[in-house]
């Protein structure tokens, strides 16, 4: 392990955002780590107790302050450097702790994608460092665990693709599902969107208000479909629909995917219903994070927030001929902060649910 020996130092590049906030919560309490820096330009000089009251009791809150980015230093100061930025920002500061040493895992989505054309397709620039694609590794961990140990740089994934991946993937590897004519409809928190001062995020805007956006081509959809592909062994096109809503934090999908055999009689469904559910046990049944619900229960937001646990659960519907498969999760842990440190445990050779239960 390649931190068998030490104990890891880590550091937090952005860390007043809500995704960085939620870092700070579960880096200060790690029993196997040390939080040594966090950064924001904003808030250099002013301690952790200043910006983040909820943590004034922790002993470090009042000493550890914020100070600016420099990439250079902190690859010094840390073996492993959290970049909690906005896209097309977190790759300047990849770079060169990249190349100073540091283990770099990037909550953006500089690094998710394997090709710079497709990023420059759906974030409409050119990618900055596109020679480092190839070394990064994608950070769902209940799918690449084994390769994380590979890499010194990792893309953890978004929250919407985290709630549509993990339950699409095992059904399309066991091909129970057709790659064609997969529908997700996700239902997000305002705190998706990020801490700014918008328009369209504030109270008054959000509250009593459910809409769609980012129709018909959501970012997120480049991940989403390139990771599908992977699994299916060719290209994959999906539909994809998100919708804010009036809560703080979580999102709710719902998949609507083609079974790849007929279960029109009783029979049939039987038998596919008793294929998915062998599906989902030989994926999930000793992950610590995916919760596959039994009988009458389906996913609820309230079971996951504060938790870096993913919930689903599926329906077959012999009348329209659908799988529906529904996911629940936390978009700021699960889907954001909690799925990086779940990566860095496993990279640092922890037991994977350290600091995350």
């Amino acid at each position: 392990m390649r931190f068998q020996n030490t104990r890891p130092r880590v550091a937090i590049v952005g860390a007043s955002g809500y995704s960085g906030e939620e870092l700070v919560r579960l880096l200060l309490n790690h029993p196997e780590v040390d939080l040594v820096a966090v950064t924001s330009r904003s808030n250099a000089g002013k301690t952790l107790a200043q910006i983040f009251p909820r943590f004034a009791s922790h002993p470090r809150s009042r000493q550890l302050r914020f100070s600016d980015p420099k990439p250079a230093d902190l690859a010094k100061e840390a073996d492993i450097v959290f970049l909690a930025l906005p896209h097309g920002v977190a790759a300047e500061y990849a770079r060169p702790l990249f190349e100073g040493g540091a283990t770099v895992i990037d909550l953006s989505a500089d690094f998710r994608l394997r090709s710079a054309a497709v990023y420059k397709e759906f974030y409409a620039h050119d990618h900055p460092a596109p020679d480092l694609l190839s070394k990064a590794i994608y950070g769902l961990p209940e799918v690449y665990r084994g390769h994380l140990h590979e890499s010194r740089l990792i893309a953890s994934p978004g929250c919407y693709p985290t709630s549509i991946l993990l339950p699409t993937l095992p059904l399309l590897r066991s091909r129970l599902i057709k790659p064609t004519g997969i529908i997700a409809d996700s239902m997000s928190g305002v705190s998706g969107a990020g801490r700014k001062a918008e328009i369209d995020y504030l109270f008054v805007e959000c509250n009593e208000s459910v809409r769609p956006y980012g129709i018909p081509k959501h970012r997120h959809l480049s991940e989403i479909e390139q990771e599908l592909g992977v699994a299916a062994g060719e290209p994959v096109t999906i539909q994809f629909t998100p919708h804010l809503i009036p809560v703080n934090r979580g999102i709710l999908t719902t998949l609507y995917l083609a079974p790849a055999q007929h279960f029109a009689t009783e029979e049939e469904t039987t038998r596919l219903g008793e294929a998915i559910t062998e599906c989902y046990r030989a994926a999930y049944a000793n992950e610590p994070f995916v919760r596959v619900l039994e009988g009458k229960s389906l996913p609820d937001t309230k079971n996951v927030v504060g938790t870096n646990v993913l919930e689903l659960a599926w329906r077959l519907d012999p009348r329209t001929g659908r799988l529906i498969v529904v996911s629940a999760e936390d978009n700021l842990i699960k889907g954001a902060s909690g799925q990086a440190v779940q990566s860095m445990n496993v990279v640092c050779g922890f037991a994977e649910t350290t600091g995350l239960v």
